[in-house]
């Protein structure tokens, strides 16, 4: 299957992962999920950072997944505190891929990555 921009399958992965934890960060501290224009934001704040490109629909695909997961792991995380939430983060606003719930996390995004059909078929 063909998406435009360079991202490979592991790369979205680590893009809805970031998506996903600055959902569940932005929840966390205000009690509102971010705005499209905010994650979007997010988006391409991780693209730059992480010399990447995605097609805009690919990004807003990857961004309304982050919604859906952050809404279905908001349960179990919520036991998690802000600042263990923030701490995935690291200064440069990278993803600490060391912190054990960064690496469930991801799985999770990798997982449901597989078996979410590309541009919103209905899955099998």
């Amino acid at each position: 299957m063909y998406l435009p921009g360079n991202l490979d399958d592991d790369a979205r992965a680590e893009l809805l992962c970031y998506l996903l934890v600055s959902q569940l960060l932005a929840r966390r501290r205000t009690g509102n999920w971010l705005s499209s224009n905010r994650l979007i934001e997010r988006a391409r704040r991780w693209l730059g950072l992480n010399d990447g490109y995605s097609g805009w629909f690919d990004r807003a695909r990857l961004c309304a997944l982050s919604e859906v997961l952050a809404a279905d792991l908001e349960p179990q995380i919520s036991i998690v505190a802000s600042n263990r939430l923030a701490a995935l983060f690291y200064e440069n606003q990278r993803l600490n891929y060391r912190r054990p719930l960064t690496r469930f996390l991801h799985n999770i995004c990798a997982e449901r990555l597989r078996k979410t059909p590309p541009y919103g078929e209905p899955p099998t």
